[in-house]
């Protein structure tokens, strides 16, 4: 692994544009549980509110990478370029309560090769999720080891 950077950087933050505001702030803060840190209001009705989405991570995929995982999580191809994976303690139960704050289910939770449970949905925003469940932590592979994403 290469040196750090003398100026490392300190926050990851994935900025998306809601065409309903208020739906997509629902959904995220209320129904999957994300803490609201900040909100600004600004002139013309402009509006932003920082959600907590805990540790960040970027994770890179090449297109077979890609295509693997969703052959795994859905079982065809249907991930646009970018997808937001969410770790949860029970994929279940939280991929129910997003369905019924108005997500619309693609794939219900699977168990992947990697060992852990993954959801597929498409949720306000635009945005398509997965929600995983890490279910081996007593034997997670290193990072460098670690073959898939979420």
């Amino acid at each position: 692994m290469a040196d750090t950077p003398a100026r490392p950087v300190l926050q990851l933050r994935l900025v998306v544009e809601a065409q309903d505001f208020e739906e997509a702030l629902a959904f995220y803060r209320d129904a999957l549980g994300l803490p609201q840190l900040e909100a600004y209001a600004g002139e013309g009705d402009s509006r932003v509110a920082i959600l907590d989405a805990g540790r960040a991570t970027l994770e890179i995929a090449n297109p077979a990478q890609k295509r693997m995982i969703d052959d795994v999580e859905v079982g065809r191809q249907v991930a646009p370029r970018l997808r937001v994976a969410f770790e949860v303690t029970d994929a279940g139960g939280v991929t129910a309560d997003l369905v019924d704050a108005g997500a619309s289910l693609v794939a219900p939770p699977v168990r992947t090769p990697w060992d852990s449970l993954n959801a597929r949905l498409d949720a306000p925003a635009g945005l398509q999720i997965t929600v995983f469940q890490e279910l081996d932590t007593k034997a997670a592979p290193s990072p460098a080891d670690d073959p898939r994403e979420e």
